[in-house]
């Protein structure tokens, strides 16, 4: 897992576009410029533009073993996985960096929630959605986060089949009131 240290680093990743290429890369795999501008709807130089802020955060790396011949133009992640911790940084950019974090969550709920899949068998009984009320330590919660995480894990490596699908899951626990 890649632990972003480094504030320009969190900046590169707290954009709604290079958090989309970065989920993009992350699902499909590398990619080309091209493929990625299709995939998200953004003009080519556009997104060539935010690979190379990226690649110079350290984030993705050109893939050269991947071109058939000398247009192509590969990109892929250096780690899957990326994590931070808010107190390495200062409070502008934390929030500014979760906030982002945040709204691209919002924006694939939404996006789900809006499509015909979400009204359709099997993924309308399958997919779920849970939140509910803890009374928690600081170190309990920190503990139901890392139990969260290892349960994500046990499903992310698994190796590919017909029958599976990019899925989004989102979990988040903090502090509120009602």
């Amino acid at each position: 897992m890649a632990e972003i240290r480094d504030e320009a680093v969190l900046k590169a990743v707290a954009h709604p576009l290079r958090r989309r290429l970065l989920d993009t890369m992350r699902v499909d795999g590398p990619s080309m410029p091209s493929a990625l501008a299709r995939a998200t709807g953004q003009a080519v130089a556009n997104v060539s533009h935010h690979l190379r802020v990226l690649a110079d955060a350290g984030l993705i790396e050109e893939a050269p073993d991947l071109a058939r011949n000398r247009k192509e133009h590969w990109w892929r992640m250096t780690d899957q996985r990326i994590s931070w911790n808010p107190t390495d940084f200062s409070p502008e950019a934390a929030d500014a960096a979760e906030a982002i974090g945040l709204q691209r969550q919002i924006d694939l709920a939404r996006t789900w929630l809006g499509s015909p899949a979400a009204r359709s068998e099997p993924w309308v009984t399958s997919a779920f959605s849970t939140d509910g009320w803890l009374f928690l330590s600081p170190e309990e919660l920190s503990e139901l986060g890392d139990e969260m995480n290892a349960l994500l894990s046990r499903y992310r490596d698994r190796p590919e089949r017909g029958d599976r699908v990019p899925v989004f899951v989102l979990g988040r626990g903090f502090p509120a009131r009602p």
